[in-house]
């Protein structure tokens, strides 16, 4: 995979555990210029977990880069855990993370997901944001997850079949919840094979070609665990949100600046959506990219986002 249109590497400068509560340690790193621009970058999933390639978003001359991985995923522990594990928690944690690296004001860039949690942070506490950068947006709701679980099929029919064919034939008129119930079982070798099914069927549906690197990088057992059990988890709970919550209460982006990336082709978060946001967004800049679908790594999506990046400069 390319990354020639990416920032060079680019190592923390500070590392660090935040205790949210008893259960719960959010990993976090800082990098790039301390006196820079600040930055959140939020991973999507939820439970995906950041990678060191997402530093490379950002001119480390220029921006200070906070990555965090959100409760139960990634390098936060305990890995998986779904226990006080709800959007309210994250945002919660956004802001313990804020006050604990003494940031007043900083940009947040999410995708997928990460756009979901973004906005419902935005809407809480928008003169805690300079801006928003957004990408593959998901906006919670009914429809949205019900296309994850059954509409990616109309387009991605293998990859929907494998993800259906998982689960005995008499547990697949209800996959939520026989996944969920797979997932969080403590037994391994109950749980690991159902989140392999579902990383792999998201990973395949997540580019406009396919792409072996994505589905390797999802199938990797860690990444798999911590992405289909806590998204599970968040599915099942209708993402901890009253149905519609974020496109209703968009009036609270009013007065922040922002870009939307959009694949035309995204099927695991369609296009709609993104259209739906940006028409009750007054200072949104709408970027449709027209060879792309949801992964953030194709190239189509790579370079609007770090054109977004570098035009979002001068607007925080």
């Amino acid at each position: 995979m390319s990354v020639d249109d990416l920032f060079p590497a680019v190592e923390p400068y500070e590392i660090g555990y935040l205790t949210v509560d008893f259960r719960h340690k959010v990993y976090w790193e800082q990098s790039g210029n301390p006196e820079g621009k600040t930055v959140v970058f939020l991973h999507g999933g939820p439970g995906a977990g950041a990678t060191p390639l997402h530093r490379q978003f950002f001119d480390p001359g220029a921006y200070r880069i906070v990555i965090f991985d959100q409760r139960g995923a990634g390098r936060s522990t305990s890995l998986g855990e779904l226990t006080d594990n709800t959007t309210g928690h994250l945002i919660a944690d956004m802001e313990a993370l804020r006050r604990h690296l003494k940031i007043e004001r900083w940009m947040l860039f999410g995708g997928s997901w990460g756009s979901s949690l973004a906005l419902a942070y935005a809407e809480k506490y928008p003169n805690r944001c300079t801006g928003l950068i957004l990408r593959g947006i998901f906006l919670c709701r009914l429809h949205e997850i019900e296309w994850f679980l059954f509409g990616m099929g109309n387009f991605y029919p293998e990859a929907h079949r494998e993800f259906i064919e998982y689960l005995p034939k008499d547990e697949r008129g209800d996959l939520l919840s026989n996944y969920y119930r797979r997932l969080t079982d403590p037994d391994p070798e109950v749980h690991m094979p159902a989140a392999l099914a579902w990383s792999r069927y998201e990973g395949s549906c997540s580019t406009l070609l396919p792409s072996a690197d994505v589905v390797a990088a999802l199938a990797e057992p860690d990444a798999a665990l911590g992405l289909a059990r806590i998204e599970a988890h968040y599915f099942t709970h209708n993402l901890f949100m009253e149905e519609g919550a974020l496109l209703a209460q968009a009036g609270q982006l009013a007065g922040i600046p922002g870009v939307i990336v959009q694949g035309r082709y995204d099927i695991v978060c369609p296009i709609v959506s993104a259209i739906e946001l940006a028409d009750v967004w007054p200072l949104v800049d709408m970027q449709i990219v027209p060879d792309a679908g949801h992964s953030a790594m194709e190239p189509g999506i790579r370079k609007a986002l770090v054109l977004a990046t570098e035009r979002m400069k001068t607007k925080i």
